[in-house]
């Protein structure tokens, strides 16, 4: 019986780097190796698996079959989990290094992002973060498929198997245009908004979220305009076409057009805030740039919040 050759780490490596980007052309280019390396690896690793992991769409790049899907969950985390065994060989186990996936929820990303990325690079030079701007469900996606290892995001729609570590409370609250007649009071209650125009958040699961809140106090919102934009939100708001309910609020009222919006605490008791944090797959093992990640996460978050005391206090440390 003919024996085959060993499957190979930069079979796996060329494998992960084409499932990533399906083209052998792009993998080729980040790998800064020949395309006709990429192919063949790939090639020889599906000889060696004994199925197809690609099929291959001409002019139309590759399209991953279920076995490629499969590996690529497993293939992802095994070499994760290589990198740190050699980094601890070498005598650099708490030396954090090489490249992680971060998936971000685009709301989060403007308060965040800046800090947390500033942060990681004088704490952890050695160490290339690549961030992903998603929605809350494909944030869920990115984790459940291996193309991120870590998200920060909102606690919506991540399902189960989703590890989370909450790191801040983020409560609703009332924007409104200046001279609103709501702005002379120090708290908006819900049902005050009841025959207000609305300009609504249009985000997958935040929609939903905010329709919840008006509508468990009995204000079925009229929404007269949408975005999927917080600072577009806010602009309109600005000019008058209506009010908004956001989580996370900035340190200026001004808007990029050069309006200004004004922020009420909301008044109903038991409003439900949204938990910020950091998320990661239970089946997969952690590593130690996950690890940096959610530790730098945590600290940005609670500094920024003490910082400007907004939008509420925060409650780090818990798990579900």
């Amino acid at each position: 019986m003919t024996r085959q050759p060993d499957v190979t780490l930069t079979q796996l490596r060329y494998f992960v780097e084409a499932a990533s980007v399906l083209s052998m052309t792009k993998a080729a280019e980040e790998l800064r190796v020949a395309q006709s390396a990429v192919s063949a690896a790939v090639a020889q690793l599906e000889r060696q698996v004994g199925t197809p992991l690609f099929i291959r769409q001409h002019a139309r790049g590759l399209v991953l079959t279920a076995a490629g899907e499969e590996l690529l969950r497993d293939v992802r985390g095994l070499l994760a989990h290589v990198g740190e065994v050699l980094d601890a060989a070498r005598g650099r186990g708490d030396d954090v290094r090489g490249r992680i996936k971060v998936a971000c929820m685009v709301t989060l990303v403007p308060f965040v992002l800046p800090d947390l990325l500033a942060e990681l690079s004088g704490r952890c030079p050695g160490l290339e973060v690549e961030v992903l701007e998603l929605e809350a469900a494909a944030v869920s996606a990115a984790l459940r498929s291996g193309a991120v290892e870590v998200a920060i995001t909102y606690d919506l729609g991540l399902g189960p198997g989703v590890r989370r570590e909450v790191i801040a409370e983020a409560p609703p609250y009332v924007v409104l245009p200046p001279g609103h007649p709501l702005t002379d009071r120090p708290e908006v209650r819900l049902s005050d908004l009841a025959d207000e125009p609305m300009v609504l958040l249009d985000l997958p699961h935040s929609r939903e979220y905010f329709r919840e809140l008006l509508g468990t106090a009995g204000a079925q919102p009229r929404i007269a305009y949408r975005s999927a934009s917080v600072e577009a939100v806010r602009g309109m708001v600005a000019r008058g076409l209506g009010f908004s309910l956001l989580n996370q609020q900035p340190v200026l009222d001004g808007t990029y057009s050069g309006g200004r919006v004004e922020a009420r605490p909301i008044a109903d008791d038991g409003v439900p805030a949204l938990s910020v944090v950091v998320a990661w797959m239970e089946s997969v093992r952690r590593t130690a740039r996950a690890r940096a990640v959610t530790d730098t996460a945590r600290e940005v978050v609670r500094r920024l919040r003490s910082a400007t005391g907004r939008p509420g206090p925060s409650r780090g440390g818990s798990q579900s």
